[in-house]
């Protein structure tokens, strides 16, 4: 694919494009986390963790040691020294690691000892509480937290979790299967099964709730990525990772905090499987999404997609606030890209 700009704005609005910054690495980077317009995190195959602090003008390869055989599908950054990356895989792949110092030195602060979980993603309301979101064990999802910036984890009673369908499970694409709000609202949606669902928690993820949605689903298909502007106001984009240039029923929006999901046509749809979506910090309702074969932005809160980039990525996120924002995105064959508007 040729990799090209596909000119994407509104009306007298802003235009999109990624600035691909080189990281010398041939990693695929499904982990992402972005600190600001200059700081961001990506993790990724062979246990690879790269670090930026000057807008991706020089990546450094602060990878954990003796990790090599692990793949690092979510990272979450709190700031240019700490960070948190998730390990996925059946049992013992699935673990978490923790720096303080920007990559110099890491701890393992959890590892998973059921041969039965396999974590999917994970996701911060605030430099403290965090939720780790595994795929279903004993016919229901399971939940380990922590209230220490991810020093410490537990997995947390399944009385308060809905039953998960059969086949059923979650998609660790993007680290954006699991998502966080403010307070202690989090968010994590699925596929695998006869329908995609949104589950929903306000207490920290001691119980859930969970909504059917209107998108496909199937053995690869499914909600990838959730996105929300606030407690009520949220995204979600998806289809099937096995048809990448096609979009059947991909996305959906949601003004009620996940409740209910309306479609998004098809003729207003992006137009491919996405795997990652997130609102950018300076515009309330301007929402980018990524996938294999190309990334698109809506202007209209997911209403309406158009596409800018025809290239590959697995990952978006932003994060910042005035001139320190700045949206990022990874995918594989070591890509990153910084978002220009």
């Amino acid at each position: 694919m040729s990799s090209q700009v596909i000119p994407a704005q509104a009306h007298g609005g802003p235009s999109y494009r990624w600035e691909l910054t080189p990281t010398g690495s041939t990693a695929q980077f499904r982990g992402l986390a972005a600190v600001s317009k200059d700081v961001a995190w990506v993790g990724g195959t062979e246990g690879t963790v790269l670090r930026t602090v000057d807008g991706g003008r020089h990546w450094q390869n602060v990878s954990p040691k003796g990790a090599e055989a692990l793949q690092f599908r979510d990272v979450e950054a709190f700031d240019a020294k700490r960070a948190v990356a998730l390990s996925i895989g059946v049992g013992e792949d699935s673990r978490v690691y923790r720096t303080a110092d920007g990559g110099k030195t890491w701890t393992e602060t959890f590892r998973n000892t059921d041969e039965n979980a396999f974590y999917d993603c994970f996701a911060f309301n605030d430099d403290k509480h965090g939720l780790a979101m595994s795929d279903p064990v004993d016919g229901k999802f399971r939940i380990a937290a922590t209230s220490d910036g991810g020093k410490s984890w537990k997995v947390q009673s399944n009385a308060g979790m809905p039953a998960a369908l059969p086949g059923e499970f979650a998609f660790a694409a993007s680290g954006t299967c699991l998502v966080a709000g403010p307070g202690r609202t989090a968010w994590f949606a699925t596929g695998g099964g006869d329908r995609p669902r949104v589950f929903r928690t306000n207490d920290g993820g001691r119980h859930w709730r969970v909504s059917d949605s209107p998108m496909a689903s199937g053995t690869a298909a499914g909600i990838f990525s959730l996105a929300f502007r606030n407690p009520l106001f949220g995204v979600a984009v998806g289809g099937d990772f096995e048809k990448p240039d096609e979009a059947v029923k991909a996305a959906s929006i949601t003004y009620d905090g996940g409740r209910t999901w309306k479609l998004v046509p098809a003729d207003k749809a992006p137009k491919g499987y996405r795997s990652g979506s997130h609102f950018v910090p300076w515009s309330p309702s301007t929402v980018v999404a990524v996938g294999p074969s190309g990334s698109d932005v809506s202007f209209d809160g997911g209403r309406s997609w158009k596409q800018f980039y025809d290239g590959s990525f697995d990952s978006v996120e932003c994060a910042g606030h005035g001139s320190q924002a700045g949206c990022w995105a990874s995918g594989a064959k070591g890509a990153v890209g910084r978002l220009m508007h």
